[in-house]
């Protein structure tokens, strides 16, 4: 019997074990489960979804995305622009306060968008263009910059691929390239570091100082009203176990139900089903750039020829082909700059032997590839599994390295070679969100050394995202989406594994849920 088969029988059965769960279940605590574990809160060193998900909560910004896309001032009051787009100034909203009960002042706002700016894509772009970032006075600040950057609120308030976050002068000054020590906010919950059990709870309590946008929320715009006292994250692993949890009202809200569970949740009493975000999610496997097999092209584009986009989307969201699609594509499919320009490697039958022929001329003679593999995501188990497959017919020595998604996270940003505690291949997936624009999609950079883990470099990739920013106007912008899948697909500083829709489930007394590429927490409450 195949595991996901055991699953729903279980589950169906109503025999699999639910944890128990510390804490008081009241009124006023709401118990989550997140898509996964994760061992640091830094939401500018790291670019997992997880880590982002929980900085939202202790975190605020000085924009923040709605629904429509569209950048709105959080913890601004607003801004001005001069006419030749050079000076930015922005005041922030009164009453803003960290968690430590000091005010947020400019100082502060400057030295967390320098730190932001040396990790972040979009921030690192800003920072070229840059002549001085500097505090007016406590509630004022200014960009002065050497050529307009008219992209600069989308910069501040999107949620990805680093946030910018707003931290306290002193937790700033922490050198971008490691980790805070001190997890002081701006948001409205506290990360109760005293009650963190790494890899079984995360604790945040209500910030009763935090003062809310009048406005009603929409995504991460908005009056950010948190209608618990108390949110426990619940590190729960197994998909029956969290199921069972949810059944038995034990949790209010899981993240990412398995679709192989969705039926059964469905016909349980007390729970809801939907999907979870309506841009979906872009499955992909990162390569590392910078040793064998994989630092020459031909290596890459033989894997990009086998790779069956079926197969690997059938392994994360089960038989039900309403849930992903192909994707030949960097760009998420149904927004604006979704493109199939040069996509064929993609297409048609899987050549093995024409791959093999590629594999051979770069000079791959058996040496092993070490294939990082989160086992405590479906996303990246499934697809790993597939692809290992696929590697193996194609005649590759993969050493397949199971663990958790943490330790994938830590051992992705080493730069040691394989043999020494290094990687050459993982799966993993971005928000359609971040697929949708040249400039959130953080695995599409290839600037080298600064770019995201797996190192690659194209001179040509990074002039056409340049390109991109420069646009005049959709027109313009199209023209480049076209030339960039194009050298993209060539280049293959990752292969698109497919495109896929997810769920999220919660029990039925509470209300406020809403689909967004990241759990929104505030205007949440039982019924």
């Amino acid at each position: 019997m195949q595991r996901r088969d055991l699953l729903k029988a279980a589950a169906g059965a109503g025999i699999l074990a639910a944890p128990r769960l510390a804490g008081a279940a009241g009124a006023r605590v709401l118990r989550f489960v997140p898509q996964a574990n994760f061992a640091n809160l830094d939401p500018v060193w790291g670019t997992q979804y997880v880590v982002r998900n929980a900085s939202l909560l202790v975190w605020d910004t000085l924009y923040g995305l709605d629904s429509g896309l569209v950048p709105r001032p959080q913890m601004c009051e607003g801004h001005e622009r001069s006419d030749d787009g050079l000076r930015w100034d922005f005041r922030l909203r009164a009453g803003l306060r960290f968690h430590d009960g000091e005010p947020v002042r400019a100082r502060d706002v400057v030295a967390s968008l320098n730190r932001w700016m040396a990790r972040d894509a979009m921030g690192q772009v800003l920072k070229a263009r840059l002549d001085a970032l500097e505090a007016v006075d406590d509630s004022r600040f200014r960009f002065r910059l050497r050529a307009p950057f008219p992209r600069l609120l989308l910069a501040l308030a999107k949620p990805m691929p680093n946030l910018a976050a707003i931290m306290p002068e002193r937790v700033a000054a922490t050198d971008p390239f490691k980790q805070i020590g001190e997890y002081i906010g701006s948001g409205p919950m506290v990360f109760r570091r005293d009650e963190w059990v790494p890899g079984s709870r995360v604790v945040f309590a209500r910030f009763d100082g935090y003062v809310p946008r009048p406005e009603p929320s929409d995504w991460l715009a908005g009056g950010k009203r948190m209608l618990f006292d108390r949110i426990e994250w619940q590190i729960i692993p197994d998909p029956g176990t969290a199921a069972a949890a949810l059944q038995n009202g034990e949790i209010d809200w899981w993240e990412t139900p398995i679709p192989d569970l969705v039926p059964l949740l469905r016909q349980s009493p007390g729970v809801r089903v939907d999907i979870a975000d309506p841009l979906g999610n872009v499955g992909l496997l990162r390569f590392n750039h910078l040793y064998p097999p994989f630092n020459d092209v031909r290596a890459r584009q033989a894997v990009a020829m086998v790779m069956n986009q079926a197969d690997e989307m059938h392994a994360v969201v089960g038989s039900d082909d309403a849930l992903w699609r192909p994707m030949p594509s960097v760009f998420t499919p149904g927004t604006p700059l979704y493109t199939e320009a040069g996509g064929e490697i993609l297409k048609g039958p899987r050549d093995y032997a024409a791959a093999k022929a590629r594999l051979a001329a770069a000079g791959y003679n058996g040496e092993k590839v070490v294939m990082l593999v989160a086992t405590d995501l479906a996303i990246t188990k499934g697809q790993s599994d597939v692809t290992a497959d696929i590697l193996t017919r194609l005649g590759m020595n993969v050493d397949y390295v199971a663990t958790d998604w943490g330790t994938v996270g830590a051992r992705r940003a080493k730069q040691d070679p394989p043999a020494k505690g290094g990687w050459n291949i993982f799966h993993t997936w971005l928000a359609g969100l971040d697929c949708a624009l040249p400039a959130t999609n953080i695995a599409l950079r290839t600037n080298g050394p600064k770019a995201w883990f797996g190192w690659p470099n194209s001179e040509n990739i990074q002039g056409l995202i340049t390109r991109w920013y420069d646009a005049p106007d959709a027109g313009a912008e199209h023209d480049v989406a076209a030339a960039l899948n194009r050298t993209a697909l060539d280049v293959l500083p990752y292969v698109p594994t497919g495109f896929f829709l997810g769920y999220q489930a919660w029990r039925a007394d509470l209300t406020g849920i809403v689909k967004a590429p990241f759990p929104v927490f505030w205007g949440v409450g039982r019924g």
